[in-house]
């Protein structure tokens, strides 16, 4: 018989802060790059809670969520193994300091975004941007 494999369930946090901006995080380990911050899921932890508590521990933010977005399954968007991340989106005041797997975290404006941007978290920021403008959801 086969082993049954699954997905990993993961979070991650688009935190909008005033001006315009978006926190994001520089990634200590692979794969490299700016991201938004997350992570996965505890054993006994809600998708909210894991959310909150990875904003915290990658920023330094205590984080006010504001709503569940939308959920992200591509089975290529992690390239170490197959994520379902739900993305939420929330809000924070102070600056941002890195902590965690995160060597920094800081906050750019949505037009100014660095790069390059880890697994499909440049997809992410512009559906949320696009709704935040617009009000349209990203389509299934």
């Amino acid at each position: 018989m086969t082993e049954h494999r699954s997905p990993k369930p993961t979070v991650d946090v688009v935190i909008l802060m005033p001006g315009d901006r978006v926190v994001l995080v520089e990634r200590k380990n692979e794969p490299r790059g700016w991201a938004i911050p997350g992570g996965f899921v505890d054993e006994g932890e809600s998708l909210a809670a894991a959310a909150v508590r990875e904003a915290r521990e990658e920023t330094g933010l205590e984080v006010e969520l504001v709503e569940q977005f939308h959920a992200y399954s591509d089975p290529h968007r992690d390239p170490r193994h197959h994520t379902i991340t739900m993305v939420f989106i929330g809000r924070a005041a102070g600056e941002p300091a890195g902590g965690d797997d995160a060597l920094t975290a800081r906050a750019f404006p949505f037009v100014a975004l660095p790069g390059p941007l880890a697994f499909d978290h440049a997809e992410i920021l512009t559906d949320v941007r696009r709704y935040l403008l617009t009000g349209a959801r990203r389509r299934l």
